[in-house]
């Protein structure tokens, strides 16, 4: 996929909208900059028709030279991700290997933003780290999340909920995106009734995905 140019937009879209990088005019970008800028963001909003769309103006555009990955700074939450995860890895040939099993299980997100991450944070101080949860003497606590969330995954709540036992309640919003609390009245209600009155939905409850 290659950037077309124009007004310093990466591509134009249909009807002569555009997309936009901060990257110079013309310039093309590397896989890992249209995986991590482009498809993932569209992911965390669930907005498949607007990555669809993105795609397709991609392809349409006129062919450019190859472009190394930017030298952009790391996110401003790094040291803070980097406190609370202990990501581990011996040497290169344990990174490549990693490297190599994500290319394996999803060939069309290569270069994820994680995979960096785990990258960025060798070396440095991990305050918090995973850990098994241990609370006592709480009010009941509600959880939320997507079924199909790209960066906080299903599973990872599940478990939550599990280590809580009778003091957590999984409520699942049935839909896509990252981030779950504004999807829909339905989430909202619950998330409302829970902040003003402790009050959590029975066990196994869900919520209908909301068309994007």
């Amino acid at each position: 996929m290659t950037s077309a140019r124009s007004g310093g937009a990466c591509w134009r879209g249909p009807g002569g909208g555009s997309w936009r990088i901060r990257r110079s005019r013309g310039t093309s970008l590397s896989t890992s900059d249209l995986v991590n800028k482009i498809a993932f963001r569209k992911f965390y909003r669930a907005d498949h028709a607007g990555l669809a769309a993105a795609i397709a103006g991609m392809d349409a555009s006129g062919p450019l030279s190859p472009s190394p990955t930017s030298a952009a700074p790391l996110p401003a939450a790094t040291p803070v991700f980097c406190s609370d995860w202990r990501l581990p890895v011996r040497d290169y040939r344990e990174y490549a290997s990693l490297v190599a099993m994500m290319n394996t299980t999803a060939p069309d997100l290569p270069h994820l933003l994680p995979l960096h991450m785990a990258a960025a944070c060798l070396g440095a101080p991990t305050a918090n780290p995973q850990h098994r949860l241990e609370v006592r003497g709480a009010p009941p606590i509600l959880l939320s999340n997507a079924l199909h969330d790209p960066a906080t995954g299903y599973p990872w709540a599940v478990s939550v909920a599990r280590q809580l036992g009778r003091g957590g309640v999984l409520l699942t919003y049935e839909g896509h995106g990252h981030g779950s609390v504004t999807s829909g009245p339905c989430m909202e209600d619950a998330v409302d009734g829970y902040l003003t009155d402790l009050a959590v939905p029975p066990r196994g409850s869900g919520c209908p995905a909301v068309p994007s």
